[in-house]
């Protein structure tokens, strides 16, 4: 099987890493970014928009660039190994898919000129307290109206949630609060009547919300998708995301390695530098070892991500995560071992590539969780 790029992808790799690499690579810089009231350069999301890569998912029919998993496997490892902050994760991979997927020409027409021009912030507002990664459970709900829906209920940390404009909400229309059916999805204006916002950093450096919904009112035309139907559409959109995650991982496991590589040559004990050492040069081996395995698996996350059968793909995906998520904590901990005190300084890149790796472990499924996924589909043969 090929691996190879094609010229575009090449092409695109070398524009997203030109961009990000040279933004991020002061920490200083970025701290300045984290100060700031959206967390992040809004100089800088503007030229995500000029470079085309919030327009990267959607088609060309609908005023965007047609690409698809890889060209975003190849965004996410840039926005990886920079640490960048913009969230293209949640704008574009969570938000700008759920459009993609489930939007009405109407919607699309309106809405992905304004994504891609970098005008529309998107934010999925869908994980509650109680759910866990249980995508099913939803206690928010939806009641009908004569013009359209009120929407009542809780979301916990929303990523970007606090900076978006436009929120993507999931409220039950009918059934009990774990059912798999009655899940709809909404559009609503951050802004309107009734939604509160509480925005918070999170341990990496990123941003979250915690969001109200009380009385919010919103028409027939803010439905997503199909009424009662929304969680085949959630899934495959949490599965594209898995794979976009897979990727962001790989490119900061790739530069942990580089760095902490470069820390053993140099750093000296007994005056010799500590890479010399057979234990330290082991631990670097298997470090190596552990980032291979993820680029597997981060491949075969890309190629799986938009497959049709949605049990074959929910496995491939649980799988994937399971190895990234163990590379990712072998590969954290490894480095901030053999780097020792400096490891965990505010002022030195290691610790902040292990807090994002520590977080993504977490984020939308624990190795815990898609363990007993690919359990309960019988594993990689039986769900294909």
């Amino acid at each position: 099987m090929d691996f190879e790029f094609s010229d575009e992808q090449r092409l695109l790799k070398d524009s997203v890493d030109k961009m990000i690499a040279p933004a991020y690579d002061d920490l200083g810089l970025r701290k300045k970014m984290q100060a700031t009231d959206h967390g992040y350069s809004e100089e800088l999301w503007a030229k995500y928009a000029e470079l085309g890569l919030l327009a990267l998912p959607f088609s060309e029919e609908d005023g965007g660039f047609g690409a698809g998993p890889v060209e975003t496997m190849i965004a996410m490892e840039a926005i990886g190994r920079g640490l960048a902050l913009e969230p293209f994760f949640a704008s574009i991979i969570l938000g700008g898919n759920l459009i993609r997927l489930g939007g009405s020409d109407a919607q699309r027409a309106e809405l992905v000129p304004q994504i891609a021009d970098g005008s529309l912030r998107l934010a999925f507002a869908h994980t509650e307290r109680q759910a866990r990664y249980d995508l099913h459970d939803v206690t928010t709900h939806a009641r009908r109206t004569a013009t359209g829906y009120t929407l009542e209920g809780d979301k916990s940390v929303v990523i970007h949630g606090d900076s978006a404009n436009m929120l993507i909400v999931s409220a039950r229309t009918s059934g009990g609060h774990r059912d798999k059916h009655g899940i709809t999805l909404f559009l609503v204006d951050a802004s309107a009547p009734g939604v509160s916002r509480r925005g918070f950093p999170t341990q990496d450096g990123q941003r979250g919300a915690a969001i109200s919904l009380a009385g919010v009112e919103v028409a027939e035309t803010a439905v997503l998708g199909t009424v009662g139907e929304g969680l085949g559409l959630i899934q495959h959109v949490t599965d594209i995301a898995i794979a976009a995650l897979c990727a962001e991982a790989v490119g900061a496991m790739a530069a942990l390695h580089a760095l902490t590589l470069d820390y053993v040559k140099t750093r000296k004990q007994f005056g010799v530098a500590i890479g010399s050492f057979q234990v330290i040069q082991h631990r670097a081996v298997d470090m190596f070892t552990a980032l291979e395995q993820a680029r597997s698996m981060e491949y075969f996350a890309a190629m799986m991500a938009d497959a049709t059968d949605p049990v074959e793909r929910a496995a491939a995906l649980s799988a994937a995560k399971i190895q990234i998520n163990n590379s990712a904590k072998q590969i954290g901990q490894s480095a901030i071992q053999m780097h020792g005190g400096i490891g965990i300084t505010m002022e030195y890149r290691a610790g902040h590539y292990f807090k994002r790796l520590t977080m993504i472990e977490s984020l939308l499924g624990d190795t815990d969780f898609h363990m007993r996924q690919l359990d309960q589909a019988g594993g990689l043969r039986d769900a294909a």
